[in-house]
């Protein structure tokens, strides 16, 4: 009998909803931890689970492929996923049509490294790092969605220098050094034979670079920290704790690569009437005992600020709960809006007129009812 694979989603240790950059980071990180040649003392095992984090990646990061997984699994509506085009396949060179190595994977483990090319990538353009901005919001504007401008301290390509670090005008030499490359390799001869090791040179910094006349802007970092003021559309329906992804609004890349991301998460403050739960929106609506008796049309009011006629039969209890559809929060991801439910608390007066009392009490002996005893006086007595 053939051994029944596993669910590519865990496989790879993600969520059926990850991203296609939660993909690429869950694969590059086990494709290095099960490289037969990171695992030289159990390669046969470490073969067979590198060969399922391909497949699984293989199908998951083709967006036709995944589709017709999630729908149909292993087998698909033409004969199944699974064997691939090798375009993903082990080789002793490293990966074929993919940013890993095993210059990546040796120097994970060892520190160092058998080539240059996993150097040069380090040296090549880097995306800027992600950003993170907790942005507090009332309830009513969750509901409604609204637009925030925000100012955050980030670094800018320096304006004076263009990012390159150096006065205006001034020159800029390869360093000696490393030749340009921003690293230096050392071989050492052992009883195994000859290991080369790769480090940042710490002449230029791994630049490459030397920069004779630093840029007085900068002081030759190629960037300035400075306050950025940045427009954010919140959707309606977000929730506490959702991020808000914008992208390229991150911290600058290196040497040409892309700005990364800044990451807005919502804060919800607490609403003195309503509360939430997914879409629905739930508030406390107090009646009065007659309100309850009789029935009675009340005025109930919506998150958006408006009001809206809703009748209660009746007879109705207190604790009793009523529903307005469709005047919750909207779902964000499928587009429906929930409810809005509430419930009726009835009010018991705590001081009457004499009129109003003896109302009660004659209405209570309509009803069987036995009227509380009123306690005599003295001069009764």
């Amino acid at each position: 009998m053939a051994e029944q694979k596993r669910d590519y989603y865990e496989v790879l240790g993600v969520s059926k909803t990850a991203t296609a950059e939660e993909l690429k980071k869950a694969y590059r990180q086990l494709a290095k931890k099960y490289h037969p040649d990171a695992n030289p003392n159990n390669k046969a095992e470490a073969e067979a689970k590198f060969k399922e984090v391909n497949e699984a990646y293989e199908t998951l990061s083709d967006p036709q492929k995944r589709q017709m997984y999630d729908q149909f699994g292993f087998n698909g509506p033409q004969g199944g996923f699974g064997g691939g085009n090798g375009y993903y396949s082990y080789s002793t060179n490293g990966f074929d049509g993919f940013d890993i190595d095993l210059d990546d994977i040796v120097s994970s483990i060892f520190g160092g490294g058998f080539g240059g090319r996993s150097s040069a990538r380090r040296n090549g353009p880097t995306k800027g790092a992600d950003l993170r901005y907790n942005l507090e919001i009332t309830f009513e504007e969750a509901y409604n969605g609204t637009k925030k401008q925000i100012t955050i301290n980030r670094e800018e390509e320096c304006s004076t220098c263009k990012g390159t670090g150096a006065k205006p005008g001034s020159k800029i030499d390869t360093c000696s050094a490393c030749k340009g490359t921003g690293t230096i390799k050392t071989i050492k001869n052992t009883i195994f034979g000859q290991t080369q090791t790769t480090r940042t040179c710490d002449i230029c910094g791994g630049t490459g670079k030397i920069i004779k006349e630093q840029c007085t802007e900068c002081r030759g970092k190629g960037r300035v920290r400075k306050p950025t003021k940045i427009t954010v559309n919140v959707p309606a329906g977000i929730d506490d704790g959702q991020t808000i992804v914008l992208r390229g609004e991150g911290a600058p890349g290196t040497k040409g690569g892309p700005k990364g991301d800044l990451d807005i998460v919502i804060s919800l403050k607490r609403s003195n009437i309503f509360t939430r739960q997914d879409e629905n929106v739930f508030c406390n609506i107090p009646i009065t005992i007659t309100q309850a008796t009789l029935g009675a049309e009340l005025q109930i009011p919506m998150v958006d600020g408006s009001k809206q006629t809703f009748k209660i039969p009746e007879g109705t209890q207190t604790g009793t709960k009523f529903a307005i559809k469709g005047k919750g929060f909207k779902s964000i991801n499928r587009g429906y809006y929930g409810d809005l439910i509430f419930t009726v608390l009835v009010q018991t007066p705590k001081k009457l007129t004499k009129e109003q009392r003896a109302l009660l009490e004659q209405l209570a002996k309509t009803m069987n009812e036995q009227p509380p005893v009123k306690k005599k006086g003295i001069f009764d007595r």
